[in-house]
């Protein structure tokens, strides 16, 4: 049952882990996220929203569409600088504030981000290259949404929970396999099986990780980039690489104990160590049980 339990904590000790200490930590979310920004799709859903949102306030008349693509070509373009590196931060930093402040105080309300630092930076640029009404474009605040109403009634529970445990539930899955281990009769078979368990618990992650990024791709909003949310689904959720770890691991550990016992035990093509049969102990040879008669004989002619 120790072994049970151990396989068994192993897929919820990697979540909270991830929760605890990738999640829940601003300066680590924010350095998790911070390389989304040079991902193609990434920079090509921020620059359609930005657009959209400029594009709104413009009426170019006849020159709608080309004023569109040369602003559309400006904001890809803004998305290769240092100063959206700087703008993408903050604007994680403001999304993981709200998510975690929506969890903590139970809102209601859908949590978002707004792009209007991220309009300004844009503005700023086009002025300073010269293009014409670029000063004129109005900065508004457009929200994106990070996480649904209903979504936050779902998770919050069980987020915290995870966020709680932290990294008790990998301490007491190692714990309860060297119990489980130490008083196995047969040991060897013990890690191996303990070797095995936490495979299929870590195999069972993966697939749920999975299964939920179908899951999630398939209730985006048609507007929502599926390229640019995969994308960050991906890089978000560090558990997958975590679990394919685990899998590694647990493989190893299994072939290496079960390779351990054939060697020691004699595998097929190798010589078998010689065993002794078994059998009586040998004894001492007895003289043969003579008659009196023949003893005295013998003694008369040692005297003669």
């Amino acid at each position: 049952m120790l072994l049970v339990l151990a396989c068994l904590l192993v897929p919820l000790g990697a979540v909270s882990t991830w929760a605890k200490y990738e999640i829940e930590d601003a300066d680590a979310y924010v350095a998790t996220m911070a390389p989304l920004a040079a991902d193609p799709a990434v920079r090509d859903a921020v620059s359609g929203a930005v657009t959209d949102s400029v594009m709104e306030e413009i009426d170019a008349g006849p020159l709608q569409s080309a004023v569109g693509s040369f602003v559309r070509e400006a904001v890809r373009s803004f998305t290769e600088t240092g100063a959206f590196q700087a703008a993408w931060n903050a604007a994680n930093r403001a999304a993981h504030d709200a998510v975690q402040s929506a969890l903590a105080h139970d809102a209601e309300g859908a949590v978002t981000i707004d792009l209007a630092p991220i309009t300004e930076q844009v503005k700023r640029q086009l002025t300073e290259e010269g293009t014409p009404f670029a000063n004129r474009i109005p900065v508004r605040h457009t929200e994106v949404t990070v996480m649904k109403a209903q979504d936050l009634s779902h998770f919050r529970k069980g987020f915290r929970m995870l966020q709680i445990a932290g990294l008790w539930l990998p301490v007491a899955a190692v714990l309860l396999a060297v119990g489980g281990i130490l008083l196995a009769v047969r040991r060897r078979r013990a890690v191996t099986a303990t070797a095995l368990g936490t495979v299929l618990g870590a195999a069972a992650l993966a697939a749920a990780i999975a299964v939920g990024r179908g899951l999630t791709l398939d209730d985006l909003p048609p507007d929502v980039s599926r390229a640019a949310a995969g994308a960050v689904y991906d890089h978000d959720l560090s558990t997958g690489t975590a679990a394919w770890v685990i899998i590694g691991v647990g493989l190893a550990v299994a072939l290496g104990s079960w390779l351990s016992g054939r060697l020691r035990r004699g595998g097929p093509g190798l010589p078998r160590p010689a065993r002794l049969r078994q059998g009586p102990a040998p004894t001492a040879p007895q003289p043969a049980h003579r008659p009196p008669a023949s003893l005295r004989e013998d003694l008369l002619r040692e005297d003669l």
